[in-house]
């Protein structure tokens, strides 16, 4: 599908709410399934990567009900000894939280099962984590030595270790975690810089008792019992970037998105427009559910190019998209570095954003761990999705303040984490279908 964006005739104004947080709500499918009891998910994220997670679960017996409806979702747990060998592969679709979350899980079973993905995810590194699993003791087989999707794993027995991981992830950290709950003795990771802890946030709260010190959690050794829980899903920082992009290059726009997670871990995004020249406002702050949330007012201002690297890279790799489209309409030069991780994402990022903004006018240059961007204007143009959801959200905000409109091909792919990503731009947007 394409979908053609036209400039906005006026600035952005307004109050509004954004989707539930996809990570959020794949933890709470995930974990509810390994509970016992009932969990009843509030604000769950319909979106196609957590659906997939939904789909992966039921084919291993798990009863999800309220998938359809607007209401909460309900997820009757199986406890961690409950699950049952899947009759089919498992297709993980476009989620990589979906497939090596999964993985974490299988490696603690006591059968075989087939994990597998869309094109996109079969390309996507598997072996730093099929590696640690299989020191732990799970059996896994695949392309390039386990390294790629599809991939067969037997579980079973396994044994907890100190693992450190080559870069901050909260998926491979993720997956040890959940691996670590079936393994004799303590599991501990250590990452390179502080990656998003909702999994540890959630396991605490769950019952299950861990240490955390600065870059290093352990699940320390004995029984562990998950007790069902009801879980309020925060909005989803990730797909308000987009909107607070939007108002911050947008002159005299000012808006508020309510109920917002700014989990310490995720608020990269905040620092840095701050940083650039918007009026970032964080107000109402509360916690529930075990994550901190509040509402969020984000006022334009004359943005400024400033250097983004580091320890807060982990704090906003997703968002890196849409702060891209911000550098674009910014002051001077932005330096993007310590990215690399772009490059092995739902498309390699890093290119893309080049060769798409470059397209509509961006003066863009691509490093071998990000980019550096000397903001002028985005004119109009044909750009390409590259079947990456975070990739069309930014084209598509970047298309707000261009000098013509902007089509993207293969926009549907926003489906992935936001379904109604488009009913909330504002101005004209028309949508035409091409041939498959």
């Amino acid at each position: 599908m394409n979908v053609t964006v036209c400039p906005a005739s006026s600035p952005l104004y307004g109050t509004f709410a954004v989707p539930g947080d996809k990570s959020v709500s794949h933890r709470a499918l995930l974990l509810g399934a390994l509970a016992e009891g009932t969990t009843t998910v509030y604000n769950f994220l319909r979106s196609a990567d957590c659906l997939s997670t939904a789909r992966c679960l039921k084919a291993l017996g798990v009863a999800i009900e309220g998938l359809e409806g607007s209401g909460p979702v309900t997820v009757t747990g199986r406890g961690l000894s409950g699950l049952a060998e899947p009759e089919d592969v498992l297709d993980a679709g476009n989620s990589g939280t979906t497939a090596r979350l999964l993985l974490g899980i299988l490696a603690g079973q006591p059968f075989t099962a087939v994990l597998t993905g869309d094109a996109s995810l079969r390309r996507r590194p598997m072996g730093r984590l099929t590696t640690p699993l299989g020191q732990m003791g799970a059996k896994i087989l695949g392309r390039q030595n386990g390294a790629l999707l599809p991939l067969a794993i037997r579980g079973g027995k396994l044994q907890g270790g100190r693992f450190t991981l080559p870069v901050a992830s909260a998926q491979l950290k993720s997956a040890l975690l959940l691996a670590g709950l079936y393994a004799e003795g303590e599991t501990s990771i250590t990452e390179p810089a502080k990656s998003r802890d909702h999994t540890e946030r959630m396991l605490t709260a769950w019952g299950v008792p861990l240490v955390r010190r600065e870059n290093t959690v352990t699940l320390p050794a004995g029984r562990r019992r998950l007790k069902a829980q009801t879980v309020s899903v925060p909005g989803d920082i990730s797909a308000a970037a987009f909107f607070l992009v939007a108002a911050a290059i947008l002159p005299g726009s000012q808006i508020t998105i309510k109920g917002v997670g700014i989990n310490p871990t995720r608020t990269g995004i905040l620092e840095v427009l701050g940083a650039m020249g918007a009026k970032i406002t964080v107000s109402n702050r509360r916690e529930v559910s075990g994550e901190p949330q509040a509402d969020i007012t984000v006022t334009a201002g004359e943005l400024k190019g400033i250097e983004i690297a580091g320890p807060l890279i982990p704090r906003l790799i997703d968002e890196i998209p849409a702060l891209a489209v911000a550098a674009c309409y910014a002051q001077g030069e932005t330096v993007i570095r310590d990215a690399a991780e772009l490059r092995v994402k739902e498309s390699d990022r890093l290119a893309a954003l080049a060769q798409e903004l470059g397209a509509l006018g961006a003066h863009i240059h691509e490093l071998p761990d990000g980019l550096i961007i000397r903001g002028r204007p985005l004119h109009g143009g044909e750009v390409s999705s590259h079947g990456d959801h975070r990739l069309a959200m930014a084209l598509a905000v970047g298309a707000l303040a261009a000098r013509g409109p902007v089509t993207i091909a293969g926009a549907e792919c926003v489906n992935i984490s936001f379904p109604d990503f488009f009913s909330h731009l504002p101005g004209t947007i028309r949508f035409s279908l091409t041939d498959a």
